[in-house]
């Protein structure tokens, strides 16, 4: 047997030649400075043994980073700092072929000559520009990232190529290059200034940007849409340009809203009953084959959620379309489900009465009304149920409730949107511009209108660009600010940057604008702030930072309006009548917090009546599963499973420690420690008061909490209607505990296929 020191390794030119043992402790020891409770020694014995004759060098490194890795825990986290840094190491040597990065300009000219990076970027900037910004990087940030972070930058973000992995940048070369791209059309005597900032509030984590952003923004790809809302109406036509609409954007990445509620039932007549319909199902099947039609690169299946209302006719068929049993003729497993509802309905449950199901075909001005107006939608409702020549069927409402239920609970992604909510709590005039469906991670409610063809003018898809800040930098309200500002404006400069590969899409996005911020943290702010989600102190703190939040982005979207105008459909919000997310909310709420405003609202009325808005909407909270992670932070509003929590990944399984967790351990409420889902949903319907469009927002249930280890069904429609009593929008995923060790696992996904990922 070969003893460790007589290795001979394969060096990048192919020469073997001595291990140097030597060389490897001292890259490991200075990994290792000024960190807590780590083992220069135990890494180095932990990766010995994985050596062997003729090891590559890269291999050699990428075995002593995943020994590090390994050694990650609740005792010893600062070995995910440990691993970043030999991981920040290698990385540069593959970019570089040496430790320090190259000077910006050499960077971007020689990516640009490879065509790795767009050509804009030289021509827009000059060498002296280039000089001042190469001199404000500062690549010791990049000691920063966590190990989880690191490897996910690797693996999705930094530019390379996806077949070798080799990788040609770092992470302070992505944070500068964004902003250079986004703020390249600001006027030269100001943009520099601003590039600054938003390097500087990127690279130190608090704004959080995602993933399209990311991976895209430099390159000479141009779409950054996360997510994208498509609308189809009743006819082959829209049906066909909705399948070609889906094609075009799964294969840019993006994740995939589909509202199909309009078509019309099984069996309803076509042309004058010339023939019988065929029914929801086959189309659906259609759109579930257009989003797998491409892979995007090879990195993840496309992936979508399908809308439809709760009265459809064929609704009982609809709600098992992801169940395990029956056959592929009538399943479709491979999208995610939104069922709509509204106020008629939860009135039918709770008052034990049946729920009558309709084709939307055979029941004129129902479709449009269950959105646009909730008293005429009540009135038709009623009206039809009464006309005996209208085909319709009834069905006890607790039957129809307990069915989706059962279907949401077994397969997790059954979710929920709450119609009238999306439009009566809203930016947009309900009777002009409709909330019809929400995207794929049910964060977005944006207007909509079918297309007649791929490239219809008429037609409306609806884009959501996303971003997020982070909460566990917030000390003071007021340090929401800046990265508001930054963002609103990067952001909308980024509408103005991209590429649009169907009009209708580009139609929405230049005339209403609208952007959608979140936040991170979430978790981490209330541990730090000494309070938990079942504690009641959450809610005034909560109420207290969305309001400034908000307060914020609109002060921000105002001040931009005033600078290079209001968006041009302006006239279609609320906003533009003075009504502001204050005015609108769900006032139960008011049972539960007494919190009082604390910014000056009437003033901002009074500047957005004068100035209007550059953006329809502002804020919306997504998942972020995977942008957290680059931050170091618990993902968007969610508890964390974990005080370290294990995330799946392409790449393979990523450790990930709650931030803070020497001092703040026992203060933070763990997923499967949380009592019940009151408190979450009590504090989610709070942030809803605020946020103009909707909330990623989680159901999750412990059934060993449970006579007979079963979540009884009077508990999840108690649930659903505290989530409506509370103003809440949309409802995404169902968790239920499996059993596994969930101190060491997180392995949800985050977002239905990933593609939503912020």
């Amino acid at each position: 047997m070969t003893h460790i020191d007589q290795i001979k390794v394969t060096k990048r030119d192919g020469r073997l030649e001595p291990i140097n043992l030597d060389k490897i402790h001292r890259v490991i020891a200075w990994a290792a400075e000024d960190l807590n409770n780590v083992s220069v020694s135990q890494v180095e014995l932990k990766s010995h043994i994985q050596f062997y004759e003729g090891i590559r060098t890269r291999d050699i490194h990428e075995t002593i980073i995943k020994a590090a890795a390994d050694l990650i825990s609740v005792e010893t986290p600062d070995y995910q700092y440990l691993a970043a840094r030999l991981a920040i190491f290698h990385l540069r040597k593959i970019a570089y072929g040496e430790f320090e990065p190259p000077h910006l300009y050499a960077h971007v000219k020689h990516l640009t000559e490879q065509g790795k990076y767009d050509q804009h970027i030289l021509a827009d900037y000059s060498i002296d520009e280039f000089n001042e910004l190469n001199d404000y990087i500062d690549h010791s940030r990049d000691m920063n990232l966590a190990y989880a972070a690191v490897e996910q930058m690797m693996g999705k973000y930094l530019v390379q190529d996806r077949v070798t992995k080799r990788v040609y940048e770092s992470p302070q070369f992505l944070y500068m290059l964004v902003g250079m791209c986004l703020f390249a059309g600001y006027d030269q005597a100001e943009r520099l200034d601003y590039i600054k900032r938003f390097y500087d509030a990127t690279s130190n984590f608090y704004i959080s940007l995602p993933t399209p952003i990311m991976s895209g923004v430099r390159t000479p790809t141009r779409q950054f849409s996360s997510c994208v809302l498509i609308e189809c109406g009743d006819n082959l036509d829209s049906i066909n340009a909705t399948t070609s609409a889906i094609v075009r954007y799964v294969s840019q990445r993006a994740g995939i809203g589909v509202n199909a509620g309009a078509i019309r039932a099984l069996g309803s007549p076509i042309r004058g009953g010339e023939a019988q319909h065929t029914g929801c199902i086959p189309f659906f099947k259609m759109f579930q084959a257009a989003v797998k039609s491409c892979s995007q690169g090879g990195v993840r299946g496309g992936a979508a959620t399908l809308f439809y209302p709760i009265w459809h006719l064929e609704v009982e068929s609809l709600l098992v379309l992801k169940n395990n049993r029956g056959v592929e003729d009538n399943r479709v497993r491979h999208m995610d489900y939104g069922v709509q509802i509204n106020k008629t309905m939860y009135a039918r449950l709770i008052k034990g009465t049946d729920i009558t199901l309709f084709s939307p075909s055979d029941v004129p001005g129902l479709y449009e009304a269950f959105f646009a107006d909730q008293e005429t939608f009540e009135r038709l409702y009623t009206q039809y149920e009464a006309d005996e020549s209208i085909r319709k069927r009834k069905v006890p409402a607790r039957d129809l409730f307990s069915l989706m239920l059962q279907e949401r609970a077994s397969t997790g992604r059954i979710y929920i949107q709450n119609v009238d909510h999306c439009n009566t709590h809203s930016p947009f005039d309900p009777t002009v511009a409709p909330i019809r469906q929400s995207n794929l991670c049910m964060e977005i409610a944006l207007p909509t209108a079918p297309l007649d063809n791929i490239n219809d003018e008429k037609g409306e898809i609806a884009l959501c660009t996303l971003s997020a800040i982070n909460l566990g930098k917030i000390e003071e309200l007021s340090d929401i600010e800046e990265p508001a500002e930054l963002i609103v404006r990067a952001l909308d400069a980024l509408l103005d940057y991209q590429d649009y590969p169907v009009i209708a899409a580009k139609k929405g996005s230049m005339n209403r604008r609208t952007l959608g911020v979140g936040v991170i943290n979430y978790a981490y702010y209330l541990a730090k702030n000494g309070t938990r989600y079942s504690d009641a102190a959450a809610l005034g703190l909560t109420h207290r930072t969305f309001e400034a939040l908000q307060y914020y982005l609109l002060k921000a979207s105002n001040k931009l309006a005033k600078e290079q105008g209001a968006c041009p459909w302006f006239d279609q919000t609320t906003y533009s009548q003075g009504i502001l997310p204050i005015d609108t909310y769900k006032k139960d709420l008011d049972s539960i917090c007494t919190e009082p405003l604390h910014f000056d609202w009437e003033s901002l009325r009074t500047n957005i009546k004068a100035y209007g808005l550059r953006n329809s909407t502002l804020s919306a909270l997504m998942p972020s599963e995977t942008s957290s992670q680059i931050a170091n932070a618990t993902n968007g509003i969610e508890p964390p499973r974990g005080l370290v929590s294990i995330k799946a990944s392409k790449d393979g399984i990523l450790k990930q420690v709650v931030p803070e967790i020497e001092r703040l351990a026992s203060q933070y409420e763990l997923l499967w420690n949380i009592p019940d889902n009151n408190g979450y949903l009590r504090l989610v319907g709070i942030m809803q008061k605020f946020i103009d469009q909707s909330i990623s927002a989680n159901t999750n249930y412990d059934p060993t909490k449970f006579e007979g280890g079963k979540v009884p069904m009077k508990v999840l429609i108690q649930d659903l209607l505290t989530a409506y009593k509370f103003g809440v929008k949309t409802l995404y995923y169902h968790n239920t505990r499996d059993g596994a060790d969930d101190a060491q696992g997180d392995l949800d996904d985050g977002c239905a296929g990933g593609a939503c990922k912020l």
